[in-house]
């Protein structure tokens, strides 16, 4: 999968709600009301994740979740990202 130019990553990530790009990673923190929601969560992001053999670097701190994604094989953002992204959003609603 090709990397995105800077110029398509911030086109793409206008779709998408919380995340903001780090360099060459879109990042994302998602708060639960407790520990074991965002443990939930974190398993509901770990099916996503298998299914699109695409794997986040994820943060757990209590309640909240935070999600790093980065296409290293491409050596930045690609489609993969922004897609599993909106994914995770989904999960939220």
């Amino acid at each position: 999968m090709a990397k995105l130019t800077p110029e398509e990553a911030q086109s793409r990530l206008e779709a998408l709600s919380g995340w903001t790009l780090d360099g060459d990673t879109l990042r994302k923190t998602f708060v639960q009301s407790s520990f074991p929601g965002v443990i939930a969560f974190v398993t509901h992001v770990g099916f996503l994740a298998e299914a699109a053999n695409h794997h986040p670097d994820l943060d757990i701190r209590y309640n909240k979740l935070t999600v790093a994604l980065s296409t290293h094989d491409a050596g930045g953002l690609t489609e993969k990202d922004f897609d599993l992204a909106a994914q995770m959003d989904e999960l939220m609603i």
